[in-house]
């Protein structure tokens, strides 16, 4: 085992002159990695290296890298040879996370399409607001799916190939992906011109504020995204003092749908090294730990939701996770306790990571892990080297180091713009900064996100952050999950309200969980209103809560009729009333 070395000591090794990380910069200043891949395709093309090993493992059986480039070649070609679609055509993919998810993705990217990954999950009429706002030439759909899109295909006349189908009353004009054969594994891709430039991908903003955007991510920012992950893994191993790439083959158990883009900070990370993906058709904390222990994962990497309930089936069924050597989560804040109890029962072996990323930086581009993280759980961490980070106050100057600003970021990952939105690419980005919306601190671990922009509560004349509240309340044991939202005050303008479910059995009340919160937070700051769910509550298939539906629900006096019921409670700080369901 080699020496331990600081964070300053392996960013300086790994990003010097002539390193796997250096950096170049563009007149503007933007970073740029010096070397690696400038397409998708490039990067595609490097897993013929990796052909014997297994790449997707699913319910199905497992497909390698060999059989997986064979089957993206052959349908890439088949996009340009039969259906006659051209570099910049778009390439729709509708189904959950199938094997062929992925074969269809790369298809495109071999192709020179543009993919566009829409969420398996909307309605029809979600699913045609995307369809009409990119135009997809083919869409690529499971039979699940297929349903959802067919009035969308016939009207449009869009080509569509269908998987895990039927073949009885398929509709007239639909394929079958079964049907079109073995591919030839000697066979290469279509011969066409992908520039660095052009657009690889549309991936759509969650829309939990309004109407979902399609961020269009070139050649070049994917690449880029491709790159992060194996320098946030290169730079963990050398601050334990291991070297990158020894040990097991990393395995992966996914539990990000693929139409997001945090999934492919895990794809990316197994593909640049020739991991295997091990699939979920749905997610089940006991059935994680069975396929943990059946394929010997190593990565785990989920929602904070999804990382307490897998540590709490292990406690509950004695799972070791002996295979385990990562646990990392995103997508959402984790809740306070989470690495502390992750360090509890496995000590040091299993390492701790929590990141930050967005559809519009292509996936994670800060990363904290190992002592640090678990020194500073509240910390999102460092960015990758080829992204610059600004906390930028009034007019876009940057802060000084410890002042809570808007996060401002720019480098390679980030988008180039919304699809046909030039307002809302205006309104996102500054002389070539992605403005992110996120609140956030700078400190020498690195970045706390303090909270969303949009997620300030003004109270009064006074900001609430409602990230610091419900991390409060999250630290009472009785608690499960909340949401903290601003509603309606005829003489504050806004009031601070909290959506609460507790853990089964618990016996905490609006008036309790008021007063631990009040144990470290201002009077301003503590809920004048707690709502007790009597479900989970309602988020978007990353994890995020909908605060949009849940201010919907509450009514400025109290919830509305059909809602949560409301009864009468105890005045806490300030005298504000209290409500509970």
């Amino acid at each position: 085992m080699a020496r331990a070395e600081s964070a300053e000591q392996v960013a300086a090794r790994l990003t010097a002159p002539g390193a796997p990380f250096a950096v170049v910069r563009a007149e503007d200043g933007t970073p740029c990695y010096a070397s690696g891949p400038r397409t998708l395709r490039e990067f595609a093309e490097t897993t013929w290296a990796y052909a014997d090993r297994p790449f997707l493992i699913s319910e199905s059986g497992t497909l390698g890298y060999g059989d997986f480039f064979a089957a993206a070649s052959a349908l890439a070609r088949r996009f340009a040879d039969d259906y006659g679609l051209a570099p910049g055509d778009r390439a729709a993919i509708v189904m959950r996370n199938h094997p062929e998810w992925q074969v269809a993705f790369w298809a495109a990217q071999l192709a020179g399409l543009v993919a566009v990954p829409l969420n398996a999950w909307w309605t029809p009429t979600e699913l045609a607001y995307a369809l009409d706002d990119c135009t997809p030439r083919v869409l690529l759909v499971d039979g699940e799916r297929l349903p959802a899109v067919e009035s969308w295909r016939k009207r449009s006349g869009a080509r569509c190939l269908v998987v895990h189908a039927s073949a009885d009353a398929l509709p007239e004009g639909v394929e079958r992906y079964e049907d079109l054969g073995a591919p030839d594994p000697s066979a290469a891709p279509p011969d066409v011109d992908v520039p660095p430039e052009a657009d690889a991908t549309i991936f759509y903003t969650s829309g939990t504020t309004g109407r979902p955007r399609g961020a269009v991510a070139t050649h070049l920012a994917q690449a880029g995204a491709a790159v992060h992950p194996r320098f946030h893994a290169a730079a963990s191993a050398l601050g334990r003092g291991l070297l990158p790439g020894q040990g097991a083959d990393p395995v992966a158990l996914m539990t990000f749908p693929f139409f997001h883009v945090a999934a492919f900070t895990t794809v990316y990370a197994m593909m640049g090294t020739g991991g295997a993906v091990v699939l979920m058709r749905k997610w089940d904390a006991e059935g994680a730990l069975e396929l943990i222990a059946r394929h010997r994962v190593t990565h785990y990497s989920g929602v904070p939701t999804t990382a307490v309930q897998l540590l709490e089936a292990a406690e509950r069924t004695g799972a070791d996770l002996a295979t385990v050597t990562n646990l990392g989560t995103g997508g959402a804040p984790p809740p306070p306790g989470l690495v502390a109890r992750l360090t509890a029962a496995y000590g040091r072996r299993i390492e701790p990571r929590n990141g930050y990323g967005l559809t519009e930086t292509s996936g994670g581009v800060l990363a904290a892990f190992g002592d640090a993280y678990r020194e500073d759980p509240a910390c999102v961490g460092l960015p990758a080297p080829a992204i610059d980070v600004r906390i930028a106050g009034p007019g876009g100057a940057a802060v000084p180091a410890g002042q809570a600003g808007e996060l401002w970021l720019r480098g390679q990952g980030v988008v180039r713009g919304y699809w046909h939105d030039e307002r809302a690419t205006a309104e996102a980005f500054h002389e070539g900064w992605f403005m992110t919306g996120d609140v956030a601190v700078l400190t020498e671990g690195g970045v706390r996100i303090v909270d969303r922009v949009k997620d300030v509560i003004l109270r009064g004349g006074e900001n609430v952050y409602c990230g610091e509240v419900e991390r409060e309340l999250l630290g009472h044991p009785d608690v499960a999950e909340c949401a903290v939202l601003g509603v309606p005050h005829a003489h504050l303008g806004e009031e601070v309200a909290a959506v609460v479910r507790l853990r089964p059995g618990a016996t905490a009340g609006p008036a309790e969980l008021r007063r631990h919160a009040a144990r470290a937070l201002a009077a301003y700051k503590v809920p004048a209103r707690v709502v007790l769910a009597d479900g989970p509550l309602p988020r978007n298939a990353t994890g995020k809560v909908l605060k949009r539906r849940l201010r919907g629900e509450l009514h400025p006096e109290g919830p509305r009729p059909g809602a949560p019921g409301a009864d009468a409670g105890e005045g806490g700080p300030g005298g504000a009333d209290v409500t509970s369901g």
